[in-house]
């Protein structure tokens, strides 16, 4: 099973690959050079794409500059995490902020502060039962 990676990058991944579908959905409108105003749709609608990468891009910068920066234990590498639990960007090895959590089955519910209570709740529970 292949593990997703930190989220941080995969929102850049989502960013460029609407970069490349506004180019395709640009290119595709060459095809119909005959046509001047099928050809200006296709030109609109493949810059929408390429323009909400942009924001994106931007987006995600802003919060990259405000996340946590952290040294994952398995292979030394430093990581931004967003919210509570995240992947190493490098070895994808799961990593927490919370100190109850460390150890534990990594799930992205951890990320949801309600979720997150519950589950430490039924940690507690867990224990104090054995």
């Amino acid at each position: 099973m292949r593990l997703p990676g930190n989220k941080i990058l995969r929102i850049r991944g989502y960013a460029l690959a609407m970069i490349f579908v506004g180019m395709i959905i640009m290119y595709l409108g060459i095809f119909f050079r005959e046509t001047a105003w099928l050809m200006l749709i296709f030109l609109i609608i493949g810059i929408i794409p390429i323009l909400l990468s942009f924001v994106i891009y931007f987006w995600i910068g802003m919060i990259s500059a405000r996340a946590v920066t952290v040294e994952c234990p398995n292979c030394g590498g430093y990581t931004k995490i967003l919210g509570t639990v995240d992947y190493c960007q490098h070895c994808k090895e799961p990593l927490t902020l919370d100190k109850d959590l460390e150890g534990e089955i990594f799930d992205n519910d951890m990320n949801v502060k309600h979720r997150r209570e519950k589950i430490k709740q039924e940690l507690e529970n867990k224990k104090s039962n054995e």
